[in-house]
């Protein structure tokens, strides 16, 4: 089933499988009144119904060559090889996933203590344990990005980020990583906290087509 969420500005974004692409817009077709206007781009598809509603799809693995709805179907379907980088505080799990499916991978998890409501000094030597956490743990997932990812650039067709952007900024001023992060997708997954399942999720999610819904 597509998966849903609120975006910014009113509407609902949800991520539609290539295999349900063709499916879900001749749904939303006949739940809204009929297609009354297609304006296709290389970075996006914008269709709008009878009733008003309006969903636009977001090109994955951009952009279209021809523009079209159709075409976005087509660009959709196509066998694909993404890396994989999953990040939070807690933990990471990076690998390289084959038409959804994980060929490579590796998993760490790491303390990082929440946040402490005491004060004074003991509030003050929290908080540099907990960065210190923090840094380690962010060190960790650098490594194992550089290690697991960064060799096989050349065999993936984009890489695909999820998790906390904080974090991900911060292994993004790493200097070993730049390859990779220039290879990145503009979409973030959201994710809970990463382990192998939730990266056998990542990488079926990472082919879908994000389309963001907006009534009229």
């Amino acid at each position: 089933m597509a998966k849903g969420r609120q975006v910014a500005g009113g509407g609902r974004a949800v991520e539609v499988p290539p295999e349900r692409l063709a499916g879900w817009f001749e749904r939303f077709a006949a739940s809204h009144g009929g297609v009354v206007r297609t304006e296709a781009a290389p970075d996006q598809v914008k269709v709008s119904a009878g009733d008003g509603t309006v969903a636009t799809a977001t090109v994955p693995f951009g952009p279209l060559e021809e523009p079209s709805l159709d075409a976005l179907v087509a660009h959709a379907l196509r066998p694909r090889t993404v890396g994989l980088l999953l990040v939070r505080l807690g933990g990471h799990s990076v690998g390289i996933a084959r038409d959804g499916r994980v060929r490579v991978s590796r998993t760490d998890r790491h303390l990082v203590q929440g946040r402490s409501a005491a004060g004074g000094w003991s509030q003050q030597r929290f908080a540099r344990r907990r960065a210190g956490q923090a840094r380690h743990a962010l060190q960790a997932a650098a490594r194992d990005a550089f290690a697991v990812l960064v060799p096989r650039l050349s065999e993936v067709d984009a890489v695909v980020l999820g998790g906390d952007r904080r974090a991900l900024d911060e292994l993004r001023a790493d200097r070993r990583l730049a390859p990779l992060f220039a290879r990145a997708e503009p979409r973030v997954l959201d994710v809970g906290e990463p382990s192998y399942a939730v990266l056998e999720d990542a990488a079926v999610r990472a082919l879908s087509v994000q389309v963001t819904l907006r009534d009229g």
